[in-house]
């Protein structure tokens, strides 16, 4: 290891938002259906713990997404954060994470329109207007075409809102750090936000100021729980995953990013280009969101290592999320210290039962020794 690679700003202590964390390498949010699901989607497994506590390393953890209801699920063995039952099967995670050095943050989401009713207890997907996705649906009943979703009215988008506000306060009582709210990857509040899915006429659709008002109410119920320090949001502004777009998303993130800033949300968490592949296309200035949003400012996609370093030391983000190296490499911070080689991830075994590629991924002490 050397002194100047120690010495870079991603290693170094910091801020993500209101939250102290003793270095800029975030984990990312990631789905690994291995939550109960026969018990209520409840998380807690010594399992569950274990696979947290491994990656404590990170300056952040932000938890795989939790479904703030029951129709907000999209997957199979996601965990909620509805029920206290889910917020009791936290709190083992939490703690393991504090006493291990870490600090973690929940991550809130629902899915909107990318469900299937095998998945929900047969509640129909929503979405903000009656637009079907051209997405399937994993079920155990097996793959399942994804129906015309219905159209929130305005009372249920109220309800939705509500369900965001109660699923922040429980993580609290949870042990969490602070709350991400999943506003990005084609689910609920970027259904919203992109008029690839919303087409509606009334006060949440047409332009960009009444497309940005759900993510705003949902943001501002969010604060009135956590506070703005110790929370942000996920966007995504020009991925088309989970079939979905926008026609103009410079207009429409730019206005977002401009009232995130007047509630002095904490932190932005930005995937750059399409998620899980091209970070080069055209549509959105990331640059221009770097140098506009005023709180902490954080970048994800397809990062190294030296990418990521540079990032930081450029001043073109505050910190970088990792995911698939951080289900592959527990240490992940000591290897990017150390400049030692990765584990490669097993796709295999991302969304699978058990422990295998989930919490026996070897770190560098335990693969020098085998």
């Amino acid at each position: 290891m050397t002194q100047s690679i120690a010495q870079a700003k991603l290693f170094q202590p910091g801020r993500i938002g209101n939250i102290a964390v003793k270095n800029r390498i975030v984990m990312a949010p990631l789905t690994r259906g291995r939550a109960d699901e026969a018990a209520g989607d409840i998380p807690g497994s010594p399992m569950n713990v274990e696979y947290y506590r491994q990656r404590a390393n990170a300056g952040l953890i932000i938890s795989e997404g939790t479904q703030v209801a029951p129709a907000g699920k999209g997957y199979m063995a996601t965990p909620g954060i509805y029920s206290n039952a889910q917020v009791e099967g936290w709190k083992p995670i939490t703690q393991a994470v504090h006493e291990a050095g870490g600090k973690i943050i929940a991550q809130i989401w629902h899915v909107g329109r990318i469900t299937h009713p095998d998945l929900t207890g047969g509640a129909q997907p929503v979405a903000p207007s009656p637009i079907k996705p051209n997405v399937v649906a994993y079920t155990h009943n097996g793959k399942q075409e994804v129906p015309v979703p219905h159209a929130l009215t305005v009372d249920e988008i109220k309800q939705v809102v509500q369900q965001f506000r109660q699923g922040a306060a429980n993580a609290i009582t949870a042990g969490f750090d602070g709350v991400e709210i999943h506003g990005a990857n084609g689910y609920l509040i970027d259904q919203f936000l992109r008029d690839g899915a919303n087409q509606r006429t009334d006060a949440y659709g047409g332009s960009p100021e009444n497309r940005i008002r759900f993510a705003l109410e949902v943001v501002d119920a969010v604060i009135a729980e956590v506070g703005a320090g110790r929370m942000g949001i996920r966007l995504s502004p020009l991925t088309p995953f989970n079939d979905l777009a926008d026609s103009n998303p410079q207009a429409t993130f730019g206005l977002l990013i401009e009232e995130l800033n007047k509630r002095g949300v904490g932190f932005i968490h930005m995937i750059e280009g399409s998620t899980g592949g091209d970070r080069n296309l055209p549509g959105f200035d990331y640059a221009w969101a770097r140098a506009h949003f005023q709180g902490t400012y954080m970048v994800n996609n397809g990062y190294t290592r030296d990418m990521a370093i540079e990032a930081v030391e450029q001043g073109k983000a505050d910190a970088v999320s990792f995911g698939r190296a951080y289900i592959a490499n527990p240490d992940l911070v000591q290897r990017f210290l150390s400049d030692a080689p990765l584990n490669t991830p097993n796709p295999q075994t991302f969304y699978t039962p058990g422990p295998e590629g989930y919490t026996d991924y070897p770190a560098l002490e335990a693969s020098a020794t085998a």
